[in-house]
């Protein structure tokens, strides 16, 4: 019995008229209920938001630990089994004749900054410095930390945790809707990409919950990027010069930064990102994004020339191949805690909550911002070049800045030349101490504002693209103008949920709300992965028995 057609008309409600004109009031409305309701929460009852958040963490790190681990697990197997078959690499995020719009420079280029960016320049430093202090390894007893037998366990984690697996999220999210969108005219928002499963029911309240979920997902996700960059950032004000208000000591003498220094540097982020937001992605965003690659190419030249070039080649080297061999043991790995606190399971499970976990739930939670991007790029290209590309070349990248960064920061360390600079350094400032120790006083401090600079178009950058994202989803998929308050409201929404998770128990509040967020989002995309299995076996069918698989885009938004 031949197969159905395939689903190509979701037609989802739009308003007509109004302040919602264009958006499905349904998203729109939930959306901000849900993210505004978090804002109260932390900015009125902070000490009660922090409590709380930490009590479902704990909860959420004990209960899916193992659903964390083995969904990501499932989301690289899938995309390595999408690009060796046959049947559904050769097929196209698109109609037969579509070509790429973007040459395969620029295409990994918007790639990488989409990805990446302010993440690496905060831990192309400090994750292979704290892995070499500590991981699984040095709790077993196997290596010892900070020594130069320990330098390529760091590298095997830091390499997982930016490597594949991370690629492998933002790659699922991207094709599902990329061929399910440019294949059969379906909407570019996150429901289209569950069509194969639930059919037309998403065009009401299924689709709507989906929505909302992606929405709140892709708040929380680059919540946590900026929470991260703002840290940063206010480091480097503090480096170039912008004075002591930037930081304040406690009772117990822990320093961190002022409320005053998170309010400022918030409103020269999220000002200058809306006002890009509001100029759109032909101008301001692809602007910045010039500037973005420019610097980037810069800095990394930069290190390759001053820094400890062959020792951050040959961890590179050894990295890669270590890491590829510890696959099928690291990504199946779940530690759980014996209840007896200091033992060797105890910690296991702590660095793993601390860090793979946090990391899972991070890329889940970023992965609705990229992946719309993702297939907004890609549109034309086959599913095993999409696949490959997606997953192999940024990860790649990932890897250079992670080994000629990070190794020169451990090469510093390890030949006492720092004498603990780096190492006794926040994670926000180690690049900066790093930089200090590299360079006399004049010259780092040219440098600091370099990394000033980029961090500040990164930021913008993540961060006016996540609104235009999240327009893109409220609007069912229309990508098209969206109204200045929207743009506005988004700004505002991301600048007090970073500044207000922040201000109530620092970015540990952040990372816990985030790591809850990504929780159901983790559904989704597990739901995503298993339509893209049953869409692309069904398109075998129906080509198999002569059914058309692909179809004009046309409108389907219905006036409400």
């Amino acid at each position: 019995m031949p197969p159905k057609p395939p689903l190509t008309d979701l037609p989802i409600k739009t308003a007509k008229s109004g302040f919602y004109k264009g958006f499905t009031k349904d998203v729109t409305i939930s959306g901000k209920i849900l993210v505004g309701a978090l804002i109260l929460w932390a900015v009125a009852f902070p000490a009660q938001a922090a409590s709380v958040l930490g009590a479902l963490n704990s909860i959420i790190l004990g209960a899916f630990n193992y659903w964390y681990v083995y969904v990501m697990a499932f989301f690289v197997i899938l995309c390595l089994v999408l690009a060796i078959w046959p049947a559904a690499g050769r097929l196209k995020m698109g109609l037969p004749d579509d070509k790429p719009e973007f040459s395969n420079f620029s295409w990994f280029s918007m790639m990488f900054g989409a990805g990446i960016g302010i993440g690496m320049l905060t831990f192309a430093t400090a994750e292979p410095m704290y892995h070499w202090a500590s991981n699984p390894a040095t709790i077993q007893g196997l290596t010892e930390g900070s020594s130069a037998g320990n330098v390529r366990e760091a590298y095997i984690w830091s390499f997982t945790h930016w490597g594949l697996a991370a690629w492998a999220a933002y790659a699922i999210v991207g094709l599902a809707l990329g061929y399910f969108s440019y294949r059969r005219g379906l909407p570019l928002t996150i429901r289209s990409g569950l069509t194969p499963i639930f059919g037309k029911s998403l065009s009401g309240p299924v689709g709507h919950v989906v929505d909302v979920v992606a929405v709140v997902a892709t708040v929380l996700g680059v919540a946590q990027t900026l929470g991260f960059g703002v840290e940063q950032f206010i480091s480097g004000l503090y480096r170039i010069g912008f004075g002591e208000w930037l930081y304040t000591t406690n009772a117990e003498g822990v320093q961190s930064s002022s409320t005053m220094a998170i309010i400022f540097a918030l409103l020269v982020i999220m000002g200058a990102s809306t006002l890009s937001a509001l100029s759109g992605v032909g101008k301001g965003i692809k602007w910045l994004s010039n500037i973005n690659m420019g610097l980037s190419f810069f800095i990394l030249a930069f290190f390759l020339i001053f820094g400890s070039t062959f020792f951050g080649l040959k961890a590179l080297g050894l990295g890669i191949v270590d890491y590829l061999a510890s696959i099928p043991g690291n990504i199946f790995t779940v530690w759980n805690s014996d209840g007896v606190e200091g033992s060797e399971a105890a910690q296991l499970a702590s660095w793993q909550g601390g860090w793979t976990i946090f990391y899972w739930a991070w890329w889940i939670a970023f992965a609705p911002f990229v992946g719309v991007f993702l297939a907004r790029i890609s549109k034309g290209r086959t599913v095993r070049e999409y696949v490959l590309g997606a997953m192999v070349v940024p990860a790649m990248m990932c890897f250079v800045w992670f080994a000629i960064v990070g190794g020169t920061a451990i090469d510093l360390e390890l030949s006492g030349v720092a004498d603990g600079a780096i190492t006794g350094a926040g994670q926000a400032d180690q690049l900066f101490a790093m930089l200090a120790v590299m360079l006399s006083g004049g010259l780092a401090w040219v440098m600091s504002v370099v990394v000033v600079i980029l961090l500040l178009t990164y930021l913008v950058t993540s961060a006016d693209s996540a609104v235009l994202i999240i327009n893109t989803i409220n609007a069912a998929g229309d990508e098209g103008p969206k109204a200045r308050p929207h743009i506005l409201f988004w700004g505002a929404a991301l600048a007090l949920v970073v500044g207000g998770l922040i201000i109530a128990g620092g970015l540990g509040a952040i990372q816990t709300a985030m790591v809850i967020g990504a929780l159901p989002f983790s559904l989704v995309m597990v739901l995503m992965g298993l339509a893209l299995i049953k869409g692309i076996y069904l398109d075998g069918r129906r080509e198999a028995h002569g059914i058309e698989t692909t179809f004009e885009p046309e409108a389907t938004t219905l006036a409400e």
